[in-house]
């Protein structure tokens, strides 16, 4: 019955990688073109979001990876050095894309809440300087998961990558997860939070513009449906199934259950990178001027 499944989630994993990695291609490719055709109209908004479709085009390859190695029956033959990149990739882009949805939120609660100020503290200038900011501590924060490179499974003779090893690397994984779960989640999303209430709060009681409320309100949905869809479950699932792994007295069925849950969590994680373009699309309104650009263009 667990090898039945072990080859279900295999094919499963391998599918929806490949729609990850088709419609993350598109869509974060159509952003990042769209945002370099607009550049004269930059704003601290364009500059997190070229951030965050470099950030998911990394992702895309790393799906590409995934997609090789689970149509490949979970046998690894693409080298140590690949497997670690796949791997790291994937944090950096679900740790990237946290924290830019952290600075945008703050963008917006500093433009909202303190508009006079806003005006000297949020810059492009500023933007560029946070994003590199980001993009170096999770680079770092991430590091660690570069040491876990390919290994041969001792039960089946074949060559693994992607998935965690028994005894102290797995002690190892667990410490490296409550910290990724404190410092690259819960942390950020608690500035998110923070930063919607007194944007909700002032737009509640200054009676704000309709068009400018309705744009961020677009924007604090969809932030908040990635991280309640794509980041949340994961975290909660990658805690569990650690420390799942640390026992010794799992059933069968049980690895079952668990197995079928990784499959959907990581899927749904690695989905993230689908999902931000949205974020440009029903946030941003030069996506929309653009669209219009090229549709003028081809008529």
């Amino acid at each position: 019955e667990c090898l039945l499944t072990a080859s279900f989630s295999v094919s499963s994993r391998s599918r929806n990688y490949s729609c990850i990695t088709v419609f993350g291609l598109v869509g974060n490719g159509l952003v990042l073109v769209l945002l370099i055709r607009n550049r004269r109209q930059s704003s601290t908004f364009h500059v997190y979001m070229v951030n965050l479709a470099v950030s998911d085009l990394l992702c895309v390859m790393s799906a590409c990876l995934r997609v090789l190695y689970y149509v490949n029956k979970g046998q690894w033959d693409y080298g140590d050095f690949l497997c670690r990149f796949g791997s790291y990739t994937l944090y950096v882009n679900l740790y990237c894309s946290i924290y830019l949805m952290a600075a945008m939120s703050v963008s917006r609660f500093l433009a909202i809440v303190f508009p006079l100020q806003n005006m000297q503290l949020v810059t492009t200038k500023c933007a560029r300087l946070v994003c590199l900011c980001i993009w170096l501590f999770i680079c770092l924060l991430s590091s660690p998961f570069l040491t876990g490179g390919q290994y041969v499974d001792s039960r089946t003779n074949k060559t693994k990558c992607y998935e965690p090893r028994q005894g102290q690397a797995l002690r190892k994984l667990i410490v490296l997860n409550y910290l990724s779960l404190v410092l690259g989640f819960a942390l950020p999303f608690l500035v998110i939070l923070l930063c919607y209430a007194g944007i909700i709060w002032t737009l509640l009681s200054r009676n704000a513009q309709q068009y400018a409320g309705n744009k961020v309100i677009r924007m604090i949905v969809i932030i908040l449906l990635t991280f309640l869809v794509s980041f949340m479950p994961y975290h909660v699932q990658r805690t569990i199934h650690l420390n799942f792994l640390s026992r010794v007295d799992t059933t069968c069925s049980e690895r079952t259950t668990m197995q079928k849950s990784v499959v959907v969590t990581l899927c749904l994680a690695a989905a993230n990178s689908c999902l931000d373009p949205l974020l440009y699309l029903f946030s941003g309104e030069g996506f929309r001027n653009c669209l219009s650009v090229v549709r003028r263009s081809h008529t």
